[in-house]
């Protein structure tokens, strides 16, 4: 893989790393730790610099997470009620309801949330669906995502540069920090789900 991605950025430059972080961000069919790592090394011996692969990293970036939260957009409130109408949300325990509180408190306490979520492995590529559900505003989705995506693209592609021809060293520390990463967000989501479900049972 690390072949054929040395290839495609070498011969493609700036194209190569905004078109492979775009698709990235929609189906991570290759972790952005590679390319960011692989492209912060590359600034060694090829025409790329720094900053450009900073720049377009995160270009790539946000124009993945517009089109996630395009999408999320049309989610509207109207079919969401609707679907937590259908017999199978009714037995889950969801309400009505729930999807206009959903999209209160993401309003009131997630926005944030967008700038954190795209320093987190996961988290990252996934945070403009709520996102966009909520009907976050473009100007505040954009400059959260920009920021946040400018932050994690930095700090990959800095240390790539940083290490050198141990660039895949960064790679397996941010894999297993994914795998944590993973498991506490499987924790909370059980944990809040419990919480929930007592709550619900006690009304």
């Amino acid at each position: 893989m690390t072949t054929w991605l040395t290839q495609f950025i070498e011969s493609f430059g700036y194209i190569a790393i905004i078109l492979l972080i775009a698709v990235e961000n929609i189906f991570p069919p290759i972790p952005s730790e590679v390319i960011l790592t692989l492209g912060g090394f590359l600034v060694n011996g090829t025409k790329l610099t720094l900053i450009g692969v900073i720049l377009a990293s995160t270009l790539g970036s946000v124009i993945g997470a517009i089109i996630l939260f395009s999408i999320s957009r049309n989610l509207t409130l109207p079919r969401l009620e609707k679907l937590l109408e259908t017999k199978l949300f009714k037995l889950l325990g969801f309400k009505k309801d729930d999807a206009q509180k959903a999209i209160n408190w993401f309003d009131k306490h997630g926005i944030g949330a967008i700038f954190y979520g795209r320093c987190i492995p996961v988290v990252r590529s996934l945070i403009s669906i709520p996102a966009g559900i909520a009907h976050v505003g473009w100007t505040k989705f954009l400059i959260l995502t920009t920021l946040g995506s400018l932050v994690w693209n930095s700090v990959l592609v800095g240390l790539g540069h940083y290490m050198g021809k141990n660039w895949q060293v960064v790679v397996r520390i941010f894999d297993d920090y994914t795998l944590v990463i993973i498991a506490l967000l499987l924790i909370l989501f059980i944990y809040f789900g419990i919480k929930w479900y007592k709550t619900r049972i006690k009304k």
